[in-house]
């Protein structure tokens, strides 16, 4: 009870405080003398009682205090803000929003002894804003945003002690010169602490004020720079006297009149102009006497002459006593022209407008009593010319000022908050305007932004902060800075921490019917937001007729068929990381008859007829008759030749115009039309008869594996056609294999027919451009940019590499299988024609409506080792080459090719030669025999047979033949310095061991020389290095890659054929243009030989891949140019190509290679960053997701270092590196070559070997791909390394019977099975190869001397032998024994010869 009776007379004597209470701010906290108005988002100072001691204003957003918000509050003695309790006569208002301070806004409050503003936006201090704080000890003004502090503004604080002026943004130049005197004055006095810095200039930043000269300040003593004169007067008239001064700071005029300062408040009659003239009104005869001005800064003052002031009464014409002088005046405010005139009569003084005209009818412009032009509010329009008239009796005169309106910066984009995941990058834009223009700056929470590279300024003002990081996050400032003025304006950056994808609904199993269409669905969160791809067994799952993949990740499968089966992967991916799901969907074949089975008889007749009387039709009309326009010439050019790639080729057409002919039965008896909802083969008909079409057409016969029973051979060297390098997947890298696939294939229909190959089809809503269209819109150019590292070398050697990798089967047919008519004289998109159509107005094409183009020839059942064909497949395209580098095009990529290439009639190891070379003896290729060839066009013009070497092609321009030529010889070469060491080896075992050198030397020269020139540092750390040879890597060659990206070589290639004779001169012929070196070996053979070509290669730049220069016109309008015909367009036949294969579209290709995906054409403008180009897509394609691959690839920004975009560059690293880790017979993989072998064939160089095998260089720089001038950047061929080929000799006792391959018989050598070999050699009667080693082992005996055969230790995979067998090993063993003992005849030794060669 005592305790409550002790509060409660407190309690009664805040109930009797009336005043008090009643006048407690709304929402506020009021006991006693304390108020608390605390988190109430106040913006002012409210209104309290007048006895408040205490007042507490923590967490609020006051942004200004206004005059004499504290004047009732005398006893006012504590004021919080922010924080803890504060001690009494402290006035904490940090870390509010305070951006301005009235004057006398402390007015009232004298005993207060502590004032905390830092941490607000103060951004001026008003002279008087301090004046009412005697006894003011602490002023912290720190961490605000004030620029410039007024003279005297802390004139008054009699009592301070400290004072911060810190992390301000003030400008030190010499209106601040003040504040370091006064600085410096209480540092001496040694009792006041003081802490104040520079911003600016940038020169200052961070300097104490205290420790900056007078120089520093930039400050300037006044000089003048009109001086007044003379001036005689009549009494009551007006007189000026002119004084103009410059300095920094602006001077101060003072006037003297005889010795002595005026006064001008003393006298109205006396005036001070705003340009310093001294204006005398109503003249007086005290007035008379000597005038002098003075002009006064802090800097100094100086003195005009003196000038005196006489009266007199004559008449005279006017004359200025002070012409109007050009101003600044910001918008807004207010302006002078200033006219003093003089004259007797007074002059009459009028104004006007620059050509004329009189002054607005405005009430803002009037004329002053002294004459001058004064003009209030100004605006932008008001700037101009001004003329100032005077006139009197005695004549007129007239002056002429401008006024320049300025105004203080505006934004005009503001900068908004932002919310950002880590690691990406954020932009804040923010511009400005204003007179003169403003300059945009940004700090960080009123700092400089970190100097760490990641925040940039751009020439925009946008402040772009790449890689963001947690610390990132905070405010930032942008400042719009002009001489007028400075503007700020706050923005938030905030930073949410990176989440890799999850899964919200994974994908689960699914079974289906054929013939169904099936939908999976895959959700994930992230962030960013995960993009979601799918995967079905290691390939990438594209948009088209039979796949669809929504936004939200959702699959969508049409016409399902047992071909799709399988494993599906969801793969969900953002930049920080990605998660996978997997799902099986199964599929059960259904007993019941589809509705096209009926017709499957009468379609296989049909289609076998219609496709053998189209290819016998083509046969004809090309090989009897020389070719007579450019469409027979590339028809002609690209035809197989070999027997069994017509077979396959023939066999995949069949399939599909089976199919086709048993739609168009089934359609004709349907009211609906089918093609509205697409092809749906695996609805149409059943599987058991997919079978039957499969094994009728002749699919199945093509699907049998390799024999690679012969493991001696394989083991040591390749086969021809690459088969059996992966001994678990003996097909991998082969020749008439399928090309491989990184991304599902993009069908318009979803199994053959290319996008844009009908109107009707989907092509993502909007067509695709035509081919044509798109070469002359942005591909082809006449202009050529020389490159300045590289010669055209660079790009010789592509396409002699591409030669060796990859070449398209072509159609076997040039006629439509509907109607026998020529594909060339037809413009119809029927089976195999897929004519490239000219755009109206085109530049160069008047007289026709197409280009030649048929589709390249179908494999059928690729890439499955089933040999049931009960599902439909997307059509695949057949590679002819052997993928592996393995100098296939010197060699041939077919054991029958390579049979025609060898010199076979000695045992020397040689290839077959031509003609020899008179000057040098060394010879050049042999003729190509058979029916008319490419090179036989015109025999006027090229009399000469084409050469034969090891790819057909080697006549397709004159560079590439020389190449051929160069490795040919090389071959050879190498072969007779083998035979020279190891006189023992027999001709089989010379051609292996050169041609495995000579591969080697490819291999070296492709991944050591030239790829590092083409892909970069960048691009060289993104294929890695070789750690060893990998089974489980497919070394096939991708589809995109043939048919899309290695073609940017084209882009490379130079308009002309340079020939070079020793001085590196033009040769007598001089050079050749392109369209003139297709097919013309005669110029080798007429024309000085191969020398003065390679000279052109490595003697000459290369051309540079420049955005808007990239195909020369050679190529895009004079492509195998004949007369009376339509020229081809290389670009246009990528393009169409691409489409031909079914490859996706550029933007899938980006997903692949971890860029983004591109929504808009502006997400495009980090790899394509010339608007024009970007332009030009959007007018072509309307829609990002129907680029083309090839045209966007060659537009992409080269990566710096490199001659690829980001998405090329990731396509040819992952192809060469594919080519690399699965080749077994790599050079670099142990076992191969010994390691004193690899030592000297990484000697190998391109100029070596053309040292070795030209006709007569002997100078040229040690790197032909690397630019270099004649003689200076040359070398004699002696100083060139060489391979040392001793490393390949042998050393042992029985060396003259070891290699001796031929020694067996040469129907020992390992070959394909019956389902591989050429249909001339009867396959059903072929027997397999027996294998050289391992099926048997020849053991002596000890009594006899005589050999036991023993096959014990051999177990074969093969079917246990028949009868025929048996009888072949009867005859292999009688061979066997006749060798044995031909052997001993030559060398007398009684021991079992090695059969396996080490």
């Amino acid at each position: 009870m005592l305790e409550k009776s002790a509060v409660l007379p407190g309690f009664l004597l805040f109930l009797l405080l009336p005043a008090f209470s009643c006048s407690c701010p709304s929402r506020c906290l009021c006991f006693r003398t304390t108020v608390r108005c605390m988190h109430l988002m106040l913006e002012n100072i409210p209104e309290v009682p007048p006895q408040t001691n205490i007042l507490d204003l923590r967490f609020n957003r006051i942004r200004e205090i206004q005059p004499g918000a504290f004047r009732r509050l005398q006893n006012l003695n504590t004021l919080l803000m922010l924080f803890s309790v504060l001690l009494s006569s402290q006035s904490y208002l940090y870390k509010n929003e305070i951006h301005s301070i009235q004057q006398h806004a402390f007015k009232g409050l004298h005993a207060l002894e502590q004032l905390y503003l830092h941490f607000n936006n103060l951004e001026t201090l008003e002279p008087e804003t301090f004046s009412d704080l005697p006894k003011l000890e602490r002023l912290f003004l720190h961490n605000n945003k004030i620029s410039r502090i007024l003279p005297g503004t802390f004139s008054q604080l009699e009592s301070l002690k400290r004072l911060r002026l810190d992390s301000n943004a003030l400008l030190c130049d010499c209106d601040l010169m003040w504040l370091a005197e006064l600085l410096k004055k209480y540092s001496e006095q040694g009792n006041i602490q003081t802490a104040a810095t520079c911003e600016n200039p940038r020169e200052l930043q961070g300097r104490s004020i205290t420790t900056l000269t007078t120089q520093e300040f930039n400050c300037e003593r006044p000089r003048i720079t009109s001086e007044p004169h003379d001036a005689d007067v009549t009494l009551g008239n007006t007189v000026y006297f002119t004084c103009r001064a410059e300095g920094n700071p602006k001077p101060e005029i003072i006037w003297l009149h005889n010795n002595n300062e005026i006064d001008m408040k003393d006298d109205g009659r006396l005036n001070l102009l705003q340009d310093g003239t001294l204006m005398i009104q109503n003249t007086k005869e005290s007035d008379k006497g000597v005038y002098q001005c003075m002009a006064k800064n802090i800097a100094g003052e100086v003195k005009t002459q003196e000038v005196v002031l006489r009266y007199f009464g004559t008449p005279s014409k006017p004359s200025f006593v002070i012409q109007p002088q050009n101003t600044e005046v910001l918008v807004g405010e207010s302006v002078t022209l200033e006219c003093g005139v003089s004259g007797h009569p007074p002059p009459h003084i009028s104004w006007t407008l620059g050509p004329g005209l009189p002054l607005p009818g405005n009430s803002r412009f009037a004329i002053t009593a002294s004459g001058g032009l004064y003009i209030q509010n100004v605006t932008f329009w008001d700037q101009g010319q001004y003329h100032c008239n005077a006139s009197n009796s005695e004549g007129s005169i007239q002056a002429t000022a401008n006024i320049i309106v300025q105004d203080t910066p505006r934004f005009q984009v503001f900068p908004i908050d932002q919310t950002v995941t880590e690691g990406q990058s954020v932009d804040f834009s923010c511009t400005a305007e204003g007179h003169p223009p403003p300059v945009i700056a940004w700090t960080r929470a009123g700092g400089p932004l970190p100097n760490d590279r990641r925040h940039i300024i751009l020439s925009t003002g946008t402040l772009r902060i790449t890689r963001v990081a947690l610390h990132d996050q905070g405010q930032y400032e942008c400042h719009a800075i002009s001489a007028i003025g400075v503007r700020s304006f706050p923005v938030q950056l905030w930073v949410t921490p990176r989440v890799i994808p999850v899964f919200l609904h994974p994908p689960q199993d699914v079974v289906a019917e054929t013939g169904q269409d099936v939908v999976i669905s895959c959700a994930a969160q992230g962030e960013p937001r995960p993009t979601i791809t799918w995967v079905k067994e290691g390939i990438q799952i594209t948009e088209s007729g039979k796949f669809h993949v929504s936004q939200d990740g959702t699959l969508s499968i049409r016409d399902l068929g047992v071909a799709d089966q399988g494993r599906y992967e969801c793969i969900a991916r953002n930049t920080f990381g990605f998660t996978s799901s997997t799902m099986r969907l199964t599929i059960t074949a259904t007993d019941v008859g589809r509705s096209g089975d009926t017709f499957v008889a009468t379609s296989i007749q049909e289609a076998i007829s219609s496709v053998d009387h189209a290819i016998n039709s083509t046969r004809t009309e090309l090989f009897s008759k020389r070719p007579k326009t450019s469409n027979d010439l590339l028809a002609l050019f690209r035809y197989p030749r070999d027997p069994y790639t017509i077979e396959t080729a023939r066999a995949g057409e069949i399939f599909e115009r089976t199919l086709q002919l048993i739609q168009d039965h089934v359609q004709q008896g349907l009211i609906v039309d089918m093609n509205g909802t697409g092809y749906r083969y695996n609805d149409l008909v059943s599987p058991h008869y997919l079978n039957v079409i499969a094994n009728l057409s002749g699919c199945s016969a093509h699907r049998h594996t390799p024999n690679c029973s012969d493991i001696c051979f394989h083991k040591q060297y390749r086969t021809h056609d690459g088969s059996c390098n992966n001994l678990q997947h003996p097909t991998w890298g082969a020749s008439l294999t399928a090309f491989q696939r990184l991304l599902k294939p993009a069908y318009q229909n979803g199994f053959n027919l290319p996008r844009g190959f009908s109107l009707a089809g989907d092509s993502r809503e909007l067509p695709l451009p035509l081919p044509r269209l798109v070469s002359t819109a942005m591909i082809g150019t006449e202009t050529i940019t020389s490159d300045d590292q590289f010669t055209h070398m660079l790009m010789q050697w592509g396409q002699f590499l591409d030669h060796d990798m990859d070449q398209t089967v072509a159609a076997i047919s040039m006629s439509r299988f509907s109607d026998g008519a020529p594909c060339s004289e037809v413009c119809t998109n029927d089976p195999p024609c897929f004519s490239v159509m000219i755009p109206e107005n085109d530049p160069r094409v008047r007289n026709g409506r197409c280009m030649f183009f048929a589709r390249s020839s179908p494999v059928c059942g690729s890439g499955m080792t089933s040999l049931l064909m009960n599902s439909v497949y997307p059509r695949e395209q057949i590679n002819h080459l052997t993928s592996y580098i393995d100098a296939s095009n010197v060699y041939g990529s077919t054991e029958q090719e390579s049979r025609e290439l060898r010199e076979l009639s000695t045992q020397k190891g040689l290839l077959k030669q031509g003609q020899v070379v008179p000057s040098s003896g060394k010879h050049l290729l042999p003729f190509a025999v058979g029916p008319p060839t490419e090179c036989m066009r015109d025999e006027n013009e090229s009399p000469v047979l084409c050469f034969l070497a090891g790819d057909h092609r080697a006549n397709e321009q004159l560079g590439l033949t020389a190449m051929h030529t160069l490795w040919f010889r090389e071959h050879n070469r190498i072969a007779t310095q083998l035979q020279a060491l190891n006189p023992h080896w027999d001709g089989d075992t010379l051609y292996h061991e050169a041609r495995k050198i000579v591969g080697a030397q490819m291999q070296h020269i492709t991944y050591a020389h030239w790829l590092p020139k083409i892909l970069g540092e960048a691009g060289m750390k993104v294929l890695g290095d070789y750690k060893g040879y990998d089974p489980n890597t497919n070394p096939g060659i991708l589809n995109a890659f043939a048919t899309a990206a290695f073609r940017f070589g084209h882009t490379l290639i130079n308009p002309i054929l340079y020939r070079l004779n020793e001085t590196f001169q033009p040769i007598q012929q001089s050079h050749v243009p392109l369209h003139k070196a297709f097919f013309s070996p005669f110029r080798i053979t007429q024309e000085g030989g191969i020398d003065p070509l390679l000279r052109g290669l490595f003697g000459v730049p290369g051309k540079m891949r420049v955005p808007s220069e990239l195909l020369n016109m050679e190529l895009t309008e004079k492509l195998f140019s004949m007369a009376h015909s339509v020229s081809l367009d290389l670009a246009a036949i990528n393009i169409q190509r691409g489409r031909d294969h079914g490859i996706p579209p550029y933007n899938d290709f980006r997903v692949f290679c971890n860029l983004t995906s591109a929504q808009e054409f502006e997400d495009l403008r980090n790899e394509i960053k010339n608007l024009e180009i970007r332009e030009k897509l959007r007018s072509l394609y309307g829609t990002t997701k129907n680029i083309d691959l090839f045209p966007a690839l060659i537009v992409e920004d080269l990566v710096p270092g490199t001659r690829v975009g980001p998405t090329l560059m990731c396509l040819l690293a992952t192809q060469f590196r594919r080519l690399r880790d699965g080749d077994r017979f790599w050079y670099e993989n142990p076992g191969v070559f010994t390691p004193a072998q690899v030592t000297q064939l990484r000697q190998t160089s391109l100029a070596r070997i053309i040292c070795d095998n030209s006709d007569h260089i002997q100078r040229l720089q040690t790197d032909v791909f690397q630019v270099a001038s004649y003689p200076q950047g040359m070398v004699s061929c002696e100083e060139i390394p060489a391979v040392d080929l001793r490393m390949w000799q042998d050393c042992c006792e029985d060396c003259r019977t070891r290699g001796q391959f031929n020694a067996l018989s040469q129907q020992f050598r390992s070959k394909r099975s019956a389902g591989f070999s050429y249909p001339e050699e009867n396959p059903s009667k072929h027997n397999p190869a027996i294998p050289r080693c391992g099926p048997l082992l020849l053991l002596p005996s000890l009594a006899s001397g005589a050999f036991v055969f023993s096959a014990s230790t051999y177990r074969s995979e093969e079917p246990s032998p028949t009868h025929s067998s048996q009888e072949d090993l009867k005859s292999f063993v009688a061979d066997l024994e006749k060798t044995i003992s031909s052997l001993r005849k030559q060398v007398g030794l009684h021991s079992a010869p090695m059969l396996c060669p080490n």
